[in-house]
């Protein structure tokens, strides 16, 4: 099992106040609704006191749901994952079309919360912490390659683990050493780069059995740290086109979920946004 141990230590949606489940430590965030999935107005400074706040509670089994419109479209067409949403403790717009539904809500969301770049602000505001992090995800070797890359960027950050998945379902003997292998490292944090929804559903199986105050589905960023993946510029991801650029990069894999799915969610919001459709 590839897992390194540390060497050291018009009609407006409604919008609500999100309130802690039952025996869950939360801070209170705003929400609002899209096609009937709750997104929280949160910013990464409030996402990372989020974090925080669940480590120095030593809550367990707290997950983060970072996702845009294809989490969106997902939730319609499933709905277990739309309750995998729901159970979350944080989930996060990091499209700019979910941006965009907030600033129309009169939410001061003015950027998204970008899965890199929560983990890369989350690594140098906090290094010298002493968090554990655990990094899971990714082809063969890019966990490991991903930790030495934050280790060496942020010094301070300590690796408690990683772990690079098959591509395929784990037997349940892979399912007992990898849990082991996390609740073994004592992570603070697992870092979980799946692609959605896979991801959401593994943290959602996984939160209550790996004693972990918090789990981040973060997609590609294992990817784009490491370099494997090529980033689209700041401007097309600050001004919702870095869909157009991972198309175009990764056509024959991503046509379905910006083509279809695009299509579809634009459709589903202007219908929602005129009364035209109510969310199920």
């Amino acid at each position: 099992m590839p897992v390194m141990m540390p060497k050291t230590d018009t009609p407006r949606l409604n919008a609500n106040w999100v309130t802690p489940s039952p025996g869950r430590e939360s801070t209170v965030f705003p929400e609002f609704r899209v096609l009937g999935v709750t997104v929280h107005a949160v910013q990464i400074p409030g996402v990372i006191a989020q974090m925080e706040e669940w480590i120095s509670l030593r809550a367990e089994g707290e997950y983060i749901a970072v996702t845009g419109m294809h989490g969106v479209m997902e939730a319609q067409h499933d709905p277990e994952f739309r309750k995998i949403l729901d159970a979350a403790g944080l989930v996060v717009a990091d499209g700019m079309p979910l941006v965009w539904l907030g600033r129309r809500h009169g939410f001061d969301m003015a950027r998204r919360v970008y899965g890199p770049e929560l983990m890369a602000t989350f690594c140098e505001r906090t290094a010298s912490r002493g968090y554990r992090h655990f990094f899971y995800g990714g082809a063969p070797g890019v966990a490991e390659d991903l930790a030495s890359r934050l280790v060496s960027r942020f010094p301070g950050v300590v690796v408690a683990g990683t772990y690079s998945p098959p591509f395929r379902t784990l037997t349940q003997e892979e399912e007992r050493e990898i849990i082991h292998a996390i609740k073994d490292a004592h992570a603070d944090i697992v870092w979980v780069g799946l692609s959605t929804p896979k991801q959401e559903r593994w943290m959602f199986e996984h939160r209550d059995r790996l004693r972990v105050s918090v789990l981040v589905g973060v997609g590609a960023a294992f990817d784009f740290h490491t370099g494997r993946v090529a980033q689209a510029p700041v401007w097309m991801r600050d001004h919702g086109l870095e869909w157009l650029f991972r198309l175009s990069h990764e056509p024959r894999r991503l046509w379905r979920r910006y083509l279809l799915y695009g299509a579809e969610f634009a459709a589903d919001v202007l219908l929602e946004i005129f009364g035209l459709k109510k969310a199920s």
